[in-house]
């Protein structure tokens, strides 16, 4: 029997850009460090995944509404109910569900406390970061330690994430790629749920130009 449905809006523009940009970024941070060993393309990506993440923070507040934090934030009591409850719930998420919203968190927390450390350390040779000199050395010490430790953690929520998205493709047969893509998320036509609202284009750019003008406030100090 053919399941009538319909599509409706999930994901705003200015969120998917971010989310893109922000595979794209620290992809580069990544490749700039690891493989062309060159520190100053290094830095340049950093800095964008900090002005992109403090877009995101901002974007939680006045973005479209399944970017909203106050519209996917759950109690621990909640996400173990949703845990719990899992294998029975039938058709597709929209939004971020419990889970998918608590590795949302956890990646722009570990991503936050890595751009921004990554902006006091220096290798006393050739590069020097533009807040170094506001720190002291056994400060700068622990936060190169601490930098370098993070990283782990961010390719283990990376990975977990790309496991999450494999889970819900493969065993929950929800596509969560292409909505991210196109925005539009197909769901059974009798799902009590609309288009979601917010988070127009121009909105978008007011509020990346915010938070690229925090970022040089701060990187110019």
């Amino acid at each position: 029997m053919t399941v009538s449905t319909r599509r409706i809006k999930v994901w705003d523009l200015p969120l998917r850009l971010f989310h893109w940009s922000l595979l794209l970024c620290v992809a580069g941070a990544v490749i700039s460090i690891e493989v062309a060993d060159n520190i100053d393309w290094h830095q340049r990506f950093g800095i964008a995944v900090l002005t992109l993440l403090v877009f995101r923070l901002l974007w939680g507040i006045v973005g479209g509404q399944h970017a909203r934090f106050a519209n996917f934030l759950r109690s621990p009591a909640s996400i173990l109910g949703y845990v719990k409850r899992m294998k029975d719930e039938k058709g597709p998420a929209v939004g971020h569900n419990p889970l998918g919203a608590l590795s949302v968190l956890g990646l722009l927390a570990v991503l936050l406390f890595q751009a921004g450390s990554g902006l006091f350390l220096s290798d006393e040779i050739m590069f020097e970061g533009p807040l170094f000199k506001f720190v002291s050395g056994e400060i700068a010490g622990f936060l190169a330690e601490a930098h370098e430790a993070n990283a782990g953690i961010i390719f283990t929520l990376i990975g977990l994430h790309l496991a999450a998205i494999l889970f819900y493709r493969f065993v929950k047969r929800d596509n969560l790629i292409t909505p991210m893509l196109t925005g539009s998320k197909e769901v059974p036509a009798e799902t009590p749920v609309q288009d979601a609202n917010g988070g127009s284009a121009l909105l978008g750019l007011i509020t990346l130009a915010v938070a690229a003008g925090v970022v040089w406030f701060i990187v110019t100090l």
